[in-house]
């Protein structure tokens, strides 16, 4: 038997996400506007599937021959002819949409590897009798040889995402070692390039490495922008950016292009398309492709405007001195979006851009929360809830969705949006007063800071992504206890209070949930944000006096299970206490660069193991037997008809998953399938 956390179970929840109301009140240059950004979001989406796994542009590419051939409807006779059972059919069909779902054969969420639900030969019976193959068998069979047994191996290092002997990545040659990125990084940090759209293949000839950095880039030369739909200037220099950046494989490119976007207050239409998140690098500098478009949803919208009016007065709040936050705070353009299209490994709840430092320090940033996203990733059936107490449950579904808003828009804003930098440029000018500026954990004067072009990824590497999440989630539990961010968010006297409950209710129960993301194997993460609350839910734990209860205990199966309880009377002291001096602490080795300290605080609460208190280690067992896998979206597409655009949308399935994929990429399926296909081919030596 297979472990099921490698594979998706045949109830996995398969959700639509609706946009038509959002959509449908576009004007018709502004749905031409979003048709043509979704159409280069899905276009360049693809390229998530080379950054996944060596296997994972084959195995899309074969599942769209078939499925282009027969739909799911019409393929399932043949799949009983060929002897499998209803059940195994489903199993690859939802293997299929899961692949689909996450740009790859690696959950997006978690980076394992995820394996179909069904025998081999029954999986290659169904493909032999597939239309596909009966047309093209020679090319369906030599597709299924290159990626069949990468397709269902659980070996030890392909079990999940990592480096070197951790787990796979396209993101290195598989001769690369941590030693060799840091050593590259290093180079690449002295010539002022960034890591962001780049991958990395080393060479070895006698006795020297040769290393070959390898830019995203298209290098067409003469090429020109072509007229676009643009609301105004700041679009339209935007979208030059881009077609420059991708073309030329420039950051320097991309991040002119994310100034125009900073600039463009308020669009209807949102979208931000690039080399962005650097979650699944395993040295945490090199960026996943991801292109969104999303269209504004106005009431959400309004309460963030107010959040946002009032971050120059909560921000003192927070528990730093003022000389550890930025010299100006630099209101940002916070909006709710429904999204039409976000094509790449996952869709978030919140997204906080552009990520890189010298503009969000400077320049400023946007804050974007997907509320067609929350509302329905976050809905809760109450038979489903692990390791509440039962008294909590009908509680927590009740305020999960709006104290979720609430910590999305606190998390996203005042988290991220928060805490300077202290740096010494290349001119040896410091942008705070390095004789005098006193670091209030030792009472000494500050001694490191960034120097040139260091960056916050480039300096905490590897535990970058997580340890700013953890930051950022722990300025959304500190200012949730502020009323005024309460009632901003139309929660007052014991609704606030429910809120208030049910959001650190639910960060400590997700600390608990994130056991499922921690391998012991590699004693490795494999999710930033789970780790985050992992490490919020230690400290919390470590505060004492009976603020957070954790026990083991057997449920009502006869199985291991665990509940997880919260003292709401002792929140605002014990708790607030707790937050407030680990969140300094954060806040303070961030600012000062120093990883050193950094390090050591963070890698000391990310530990799981057997000892102390709580046995982390059996308990990950637990959360394994009775986790619940994460919902996949079914997206919409746009077709251009006359002189307008239509609105395609599919039901809320694994069938209708893979339809819209299907129908996404019609027009030129066997020049781009061919082309897939070529740049895997020309990389697979590097993996062997």
């Amino acid at each position: 038997m297979v472990d099921s956390q490698y594979y998706l179970p045949n109830d996995i929840g398969v959700s639509a996400l609706h946009c038509g109301e959002a959509f449908h009140l576009l004007s018709p240059q502004e749905k031409m506007y979003a048709h043509y950004l979704s159409r280069a979001a899905w276009y360049g989406g693809l390229v998530v599937l080379l950054q996944t796994s060596p296997e994972s542009a084959d195995i899309f590419v074969l599942l769209q021959r078939i499925f282009r051939k027969q739909t799911p409807a019409q393929l399932e006779q043949v799949a009983t002819a060929a002897g499998l059972s209803s059940e195994e059919y489903q199993a690859f069909l939802v293997y299929a949409a899961g692949l689909y779902a996450n740009m790859g054969n690696y959950k997006s969420f978690g980076d394992t590897k995820f394996i179909p639900n069904l025998p081999k030969d029954k999986l290659k019976a169904l493909v032999r009798a597939s239309q596909a193959f009966q047309d093209q068998p020679a090319e369906m069979e030599a597709l299924w040889d290159s990626c069949s047994c990468l397709l269902y191996s659980l070996e030890n290092k392909q079990k999940q995402l990592g480096l070197g002997d951790k787990g796979i990545t396209t993101y290195f040659s598989g001769n690369c070692c941590l030693e060799d990125a840091e050593l590259t990084q290093k180079f690449l940090d002295s010539k002022k390039l960034s890591a962001y759209n780049t991958r990395l293949f080393k060479k070895d000839s006698g006795e020297k490495a040769c290393y070959e950095v390898r830019l995203a880039s298209a290098v067409q030369k003469g090429q020109n922008c072509s007229e676009t739909y643009a609301a105004n200037d700041n679009q339209r220099k935007m979208l030059e950016e881009y077609r420059r950046s991708f073309t030329f494989g420039s950051v320097d490119a991309h991040k002119e292009g994310s100034r125009y976007w900073i600039k463009d207050k308020g669009p209807i239409v949102e979208s931000y398309i690039g080399f962005i998140e650097s979650y699944r690098d395993p040295f945490g500098s090199r960026g996943e492709f991801e292109g969104f478009v999303a269209v504004v949803n106005k009431a959400m919208s309004e309460r963030f405007a107010r959040l946002v009016s009032s971050a120059e007065v909560l921000l003192p709040e927070l528990p730093w001195p003022k000389e550890f936050e930025k010299d100006t705070f630099l209101k940002p353009d916070f909006t709710s979006l429904d999204v039409l299209t976000f094509a790449g490994s996952g869709i978030p709840a919140g997204i906080n851009i552009p990520n890189y430092d010298d503009i969000r320090q400077s320049e400023g940033f946007k804050n974007v929360s997907l509320g067609n996203v929350l509302a329905v990733a976050y809905a809760t059936q109450k038979e489903k809830l692990t390791f509440l107490e039962e008294e909590d449950k009908d509680l927590f579904i009740k305020w999960k969705g709006p104290s979720f808003e609430v910590q999305v828009g606190l998390h996203e804003l005042l988290g991220h949006g928060s805490g300077k930098l202290f740096v010494q440029d290349d001119n040896g000018k410091f942008n705070f007063d390095q004789s005098k500026m006193m670091n209030p954990e030792t009472g000494e004067v500050v001694s490191s800071w960034y120097r040139g072009s260091e960056t916050w990824d480039s300096k905490f590497t590897t535990i970058a992504s997580s340890y700013e999440e953890c930051r950022a989630e722990c300025v959304g539990l500190y200012l949730c206890l502020n009323k005024q961010v309460l009632s901003i968010f139309g929660h007052e006297d014991k609704d606030a209070e429910d809120v208030v409950y049910i959001n650190w209710l639910s960060m400590v129960r997700a600390g608990l949930l994130g056991l499922e993301f921690y391998t012991p194997e590699s004693k490795s993460w494999r999710q930033a944000h789970m780790q985050a609350r992992f490490v919020i839910l230690r400290v919390l734990l470590e505060a004492g006096e009976g603020l957070v209860g954790l026990k083991e205990v057997t449920g009502q199966d006869g199985k291991p299970d665990a509940r997880i309880t919260l003292d709401r009377s002792k929140i605002h002291t014990v708790g607030k206490n707790a937050i407030h001096r680990f969140l300094r602490k954060l806040q303070v080795f961030k600012s000062t660069a120093d990883v050193e300290g950094g390090r050591a605080l963070y890698d000391n609460y990310s530990t799981v193991d057997n000892g102390g208190a709580h046995d982390f280690l059996r308990l990950r067992e637990t959360v394994l037997l009775r986790k619940e896998d994460r919902k996949m979206f079914v997206q919409a597409n746009t077709r251009v008809s006359g002189d307008s655009v239509e609105l395609v949308e599919y039901e809320g399935s694994a069938a209708g998953l893979i339809q819209s994929f299907t129908e996404r990429f019609q027009d030129d399926a066997e020049q781009l399938e061919a082309d897939l296909l070529a740049l895997r081919k020309r990389d697979a030596p590097c993996w062997c």
